[in-house]
């Protein structure tokens, strides 16, 4: 049994039955088993969960009574099925006898059927197409890409068909890592120079001076990493901090900072020089901010346990700067996080803008006049980001909108990501 295919079988099963992220479990299945070829574990995985629905559709012509398939039966189905229809440089006779083998170990009784499946859809598999659903827009979309048929309502919606189809494409495509310089301790040449001298492929960033792009793997156990020369960061956060703009000697409250990617940003932008406030509810994720600040050589950082949907009124008026990163639904990490597409549109999930509201209004009590606000997301929804924030505006005339920017992965190269700076005059 190959080693590469157990791991990323016991990781989409993982995924699957605990709705835990696929970027956590494959580090830490990946660390657990060791595997020859991580990124062979990695592609699996990916693309199992950002085909699921593909995956689905292709099968259920082989599979009269899909709903009542086993869960661990199914994934070692889809697995099979993507290394046949999208990974070309795997034989198909190692496809479906590896899947074989697995279902013998984890499927008992089951192997001959996921032989009989695997091997019918070899058969046939030019049978299959899309065209019986071209009549039907959203669910065309929603098998071809594998979305969650409201998403796509919503964002044909917000944005048109077109526009929404590019958007979908482009979720599914790999990110490239991306680096955070610390400018604490390097410059961006100097790092440029280390990651290349390490054997990575590096390159500048396209939409932060302070993003480098790294090819390879093992990175992030390397000296380099654990000297705190630099921080893995999608440069639309990282943008979020300089639309923040803080300096030195400043007060920065930052209301919901877990876990720490922006936090660590600003103090590096202010030359860890002054005072940051870091909130959040969780006391294990202000742990883990306070050692990431202990790595980058920051030593201006003060966490607090603090629900950022309720006012701390020992923050009333103290800060120069304040950041509202709020808990949203993370439309705009999906292709980081794929298993994000497969959301429900739950009551959890309607009532986001209501509470993102409450805390960007607790927030801008913290703030001195002259002060900047920005809040900002890590999703697309116009709900979540132009509602919330004209609302707040509305409701607070001693701010001022300076300006507010959407980035989409299709447009921007980023992840999908909102930022409004806002200031107050009084």
């Amino acid at each position: 049994m190959d080693d590469n295919r157990k791991t990323a079988f016991l990781a989409l099963l993982e995924v699957e039955e605990k709705s835990a992220y696929s970027n956590l479990v494959l580090n830490r299945y990946i660390k657990q088993f060791k595997p020859d070829s991580p990124s062979l574990v990695r592609e699996i995985v990916y693309g199992v969960i950002e085909n699921k629905y593909y995956l689905d559709y292709i099968l259920s012509h082989f599979i009269t009574k899909m709903g009542k398939v086993k869960k661990s039966d199914l994934l070692l189905l889809r697995m099979g099925v993507y290394q046949l229809c999208f990974m070309n440089a795997i034989p198909p006779y190692a496809a479906v006898n590896e899947s074989v083998l697995l279902a013998k170990k984890y499927c008992r009784g089951r192997d001959g059927f996921i032989n009989a499946v695997l091997r019918r859809y070899q058969r046939e598999k030019d049978k299959i197409s899309l065209e019986n659903l071209q009549g039907n827009s959203v669910g065309y979309l929603s098998v071809k890409y594998s979305y969650e048929p409201w998403m796509i309502e919503q964002w044909i919606k917000e944005y048109g068909f077109e526009f929404t189809e590019a958007l979908l494409v482009a979720g599914n495509q790999t990110p490239p890592l991306t680096l955070r310089v610390n400018s604490l301790k390097n410059t961006v040449e100097e790092a440029l120079n280390s990651i290349q001298s390490a054997g990575f492929k590096a390159s500048k960033g396209m939409q932060s001076s302070q993003a480098v792009y790294v090819k390879g793997s093992g990175i992030l156990e390397s000296p380099l990493y654990q000297k705190g020369l630099f921080s893995v960061q999608d440069e639309s956060s990282m943008r979020a901090v300089e639309t923040l703009d803080p300096k030195p000697g400043q007060i920065v409250v930052d209301v919901c900072a877990a876990p720490g990617g922006k936090t660590s940003y600003i103090a590096e932008k202010m030359e860890n020089q002054g005072h940051i406030f870091a909130c959040d509810v969780y006391l294990k994720k202000l742990e883990l901010i306070q050692k990431e600040a202990e790595r980058l050589g920051v030593s201006i950082v003060e966490t607090q346990l603090w629900d950022a949907t309720k006012q701390n009124l020992q923050l009333y008026d103290v800060a120069d700067r304040v950041l509202v990163d709020a808990p949203c639904s993370g439309l705009g990490v999906v292709r980081r996080k794929p298993e994000i597409k497969y959301k429900k549109l739950d009551s959890e999930l309607k009532l986001l803008p209501e509470k993102q509201l409450q805390i960007l209004s607790n927030a801008s009590n913290y703030l001195k006049a002259g002060g900047v606000l920005v809040y900002s997301t890590c999703t697309i929804s116009v709900d979540e980001n132009q509602k919330v924030s004209k609302t707040f505006l509305l409701e607070h005339p001693n701010y001022e909108l300076v300006k507010e920017e959407q980035l989409f992965p299709h447009k921007s190269g980023t992840d999908g990501f909102y930022i409004c700076k806002m200031c107050r005059r009084f």
